[in-house]
């Protein structure tokens, strides 16, 4: 973990409600895709932990959906902006398991991680199958991008205003060789029932701190309770204990 202080370069919208977000500064405490970082903004007291969508040597980009104050927060700032930012946060996505044909799975907010994650596994040669999942296509972003790295995408909406109708788990009858998925937690357990391979889970939580001194959001798995913050977010589909 380190704390840097990172400009905002641009802050643009994706669409209605969510918006991209090009910080530049110092970025090398981000190693791996997967991870967060957590952002103080001026008059709230936690910081918000926000996703790595993409780092490219000193840029960072990351996109947020607008839900509360601290993402309205966000959304006004202006290019030149300086945010003091707590970075590398996180285990981030082991890309060794990966096998040849790895399918990565996002929803709505849970889409920018993996955008990272299918560059690192691309390099690598592998054959990156991408399924995004949205509530209606006015919310669909990111798409081209994906395709523009060479991924194979598949879109779901589930009132079928565009793509395959319905959700991710609508799309998954592709061949694979493992997973990585991110989205909300409904989400993650409709996947982790259907998925015939072993996968890799990260978790939307509250945090207080960001990097496991609070305790605050603890979850339960087959080895005992692990922060998020710290020991995730990600989490292997075999230790996970879903709660009802």
């Amino acid at each position: 973990m380190k704390q840097v202080l990172l400009t905002v370069k641009e802050n643009i919208p994706l669409t209605e409600n969510v918006y991209k977000m090009t910080l530049c500064g110092d970025c090398s405490d981000i190693t791996a895709s997967g991870q967060f970082v957590n952002i103080k903004l001026d008059g709230l007291f936690l910081r918000r932990p926000i996703s790595v969508c993409d780092r490219d040597g000193d840029t960072l980009t990351i996109i947020y959906k607008v839900v509360g104050k601290g993402t309205q927060a966000m959304k006004e700032l202006e290019n030149g902006a300086v945010l003091d930012v707590l970075t590398g946060l996180g285990n981030g996505y082991d890309l060794e398991k990966s096998g040849s044909s790895p399918l990565l799975i996002g929803g709505g907010v849970g889409v920018p991680p993996m955008y990272l994650l299918a560059k690192k596994l691309l390099e690598q040669g592998k054959r990156v199958s991408v399924v995004l999942g949205f509530n209606t296509k006015s919310e669909v972003f990111y798409e081209n991008e994906f395709k523009a790295l060479g991924c194979d995408v598949t879109v779901t909406t589930v009132d079928g205003s565009y793509g395959v109708k319905g959700f991710v788990t609508n799309a998954m009858d592709k061949d694979y060789t493992y997973f990585y998925c991110c989205g909300p937690e409904p989400m993650l357990k409709a996947v982790y029932k259907i998925s015939n391979t072993s996968g890799q889970f990260s978790f939307e939580e509250r945090m207080g701190c960001g990097f496991g001194a609070c305790m605050g959001c603890s979850c339960k798995t087959i080895t005992g309770y692990k922060r998020i913050c710290k020991d995730g977010p990600v989490l292997e589909k075999e230790e996970i204990l879903w709660e009802d």
